[in-house]
């Protein structure tokens, strides 16, 4: 028995250790191995691997005399920050990573002990795509894990590490998931890759070029977060997994609140402008309000007119949506709408309360606009929203003016709370804009239009536009200093943390596409 737990021991080592020329030739190249990734991802000691042994049984076509232990994926559980995570890495050293019956097969365990423990996934990404020695197995390898992805969704948090190759069918998986992760220069994710795109268009780009890190975060938002390596790539991995809920039936983490909770933002009296056509970074205002002034951006380069967030406030996770008045002039427009859609989405489907921070002039005007759908992508943040039963809160910093103002969690739409600073205007549109279409005939009649116009503007903004306006119809809860902003929404997260909504009976919605 003892010879044979020797001979176990040193077999599993080799499998651990891998060919030597194949790790250099993957260091070579900038990347990590699958093994030293995971101890990247997961807390030191904590991995436990499920069929390390496990081969392939495909017959032909060079196969037979090639049949690796782990069949070129590593998949098992361990432990970030002391709670459970599963995951799959793609080991590139065997066959490129590229994906047969069996190590499909070993993917589809993992996802389903992930779906039946309730932990979140985590796929460290590296494969050259389908086996296509194994043909058709390897396809239905794919089906099975996209059918997996999908039932797993708004169940466990899904995160796609992208560390390097992806193209084809194998592209779909991380954009069922929740959140994509890249690296930039050594990752890519294309359909068709740079030889098919110049056979079919005659156009010649790089893979970079044409699925790089860049290219999806700033272009296509197809990956939510870039990184220039894979330890801080996978460091914030781990971050993001601190701020998320185990489950859907579970709450999202709280952490002893050593910001203190009263602490006065009087920064926000001078940072944000009462001049409503001056521009500002809305981030200064979240790092000023959240806890230590720390949150993990979501699609930091794509539609930059909105931000996304996740952040504690007391100690709370919180998703936050918010308007950027240096982007646009933060209006919305169909790529914000569809970035913030599915922001609220996620937070909804994982019990993360939503707090949203208002300075929204409307939707982008424009034929572009217009014809690309934004009636259909803007709807699309409207139901996300009315659909929510999270906890909502809304601040309205300036601007909110229109449709755009409804859509951005009103309290017409549902919001529990909503808040306002002393220099809010909740309007159909600008005072301006407003005077020309209501008093136009005595505009063009008038002498002196310009001096006529003037008059009126003021007069609109005095009697429709003041910030006591919206208060004094019950639109907002209170009007409150910008200065005990965080101490505001704290005390509402605490209030609302109990909150029990309770939606219709039906299979699904239909959501507009």
């Amino acid at each position: 028995m003892r010879d044979q737990s020797e001979e176990l021991r040193s077999l599993l080592a080799d499998v651990r250790a891998g060919d030597r020329k194949a790790t250099e030739a993957q260091h070579a190249k900038g990347k990590l191995t699958a093994r030293e990734r995971i101890d990247l991802l997961l807390d030191e000691g904590s991995f436990h691997e499920v069929e390390p042994l496990r081969r392939h049984r495909a017959q032909g076509f060079g196969l037979e005399g090639k049949k690796p232990h782990t069949d070129g994926v590593i998949v098992g559980w361990g432990t970030v920050h002391g709670r459970t995570v599963f995951t799959y890495a793609h080991d590139f050293r065997i066959f490129g990573g590229a994906l047969g019956e069996a190590h499909a097969q070993k993917i589809h365990k993992i996802m389903d002990m992930a779906i039946a423990a309730g932990a979140p996934l985590v796929s460290l990404n590296d494969g050259a795509g389908a086996r296509i020695q194994e043909g058709v197995t390897a396809l239905a390898g794919y089906g099975g894990i996209f059918q997996r992805n999908t039932r797993a969704s708004g169940v466990i948090p899904q995160i796609s590490v992208m560390l390097g190759p992806c193209a084809g069918g194998a592209a779909y998986s991380p954009a069922l998931t929740d959140f994509v992760f890249m690296v930039r220069e050594t990752s890519q994710m294309f359909i068709t890759g740079p030889d098919v795109v110049q056979a079919v268009t005659g156009e010649k780009i790089t893979q970079n070029g044409l699925g790089g890190a860049d290219v999806h975060s700033a272009v296509s938002g197809v990956s939510h977060f870039a990184y220039d390596d894979e330890p801080s790539c996978i460091e914030e991995v781990r971050y993001l997994l601190s701020l998320l809920p185990q489950n859907n039936r579970e709450m999202p983490p709280v952490v002893a609140a050593d910001d203190p909770v009263e602490r006065r933002n009087d920064p926000l009296l001078t940072l944000v402008p009462v001049d409503g056509n001056r521009p500002y970074d809305m981030r200064k205002v979240i790092e000023e309000v959240v806890d230590h002034g720390e949150f993990l951006e979501v699609h930091e380069h794509w539609a930059g007119n909105v931000l996304c967030a996740l952040a504690r406030l007391g100690g709370r996770t919180v998703g936050l949506v918010a308007s950027q008045p240096l982007s646009l002039a933060g209006v919305l427009d169909i790529h914000a709408s569809e970035k913030a859609a599915r922001f609220v989405q996620f937070c909804d489907a994982f019990n993360i309360p939503l707090v949203t921070l208002v300075d929204v002039p409307g939707f982008l005007p424009g034929v572009d606009q217009e014809h690309g759908g934004i009636i259909r992508h803007g709807a699309k943040l409207l139901y996300a929203y009315c659909n929510a039963t999270v906890p909502r809160i809304s601040l309205i910093l300036r601007k909110a003016y229109g449709g755009a103002y409804i859509v951005m969690d009103s309290q017409s739409i549902g919001a529990d709370l909503s808040y306002a600073w002393p220099t809010n205007e909740i309007a159909v549109m600008g005072a301006e804009g407003a005077a020309n279409v209501i008093f136009r005939r005595e505009i063009a009649a008038a002498d002196d239009p310009d001096a006529v116009r003037a008059q009126l503007v003021k007069e609109y903004t005095a009697e429709l536009m003041h910030p006591y306006y919206a208060a004094e119809r019950g639109l907002v809860d209170d009007v409150i200093d910008p200065a005990e902003t965080r101490a505001v929404l704290v005390a509402a997260l605490e209030v609302l943390s109990a909150k029990h909504a309770v939606l219709p009976s039906r299979k699904h919605g239909n959501p507009p596409q």
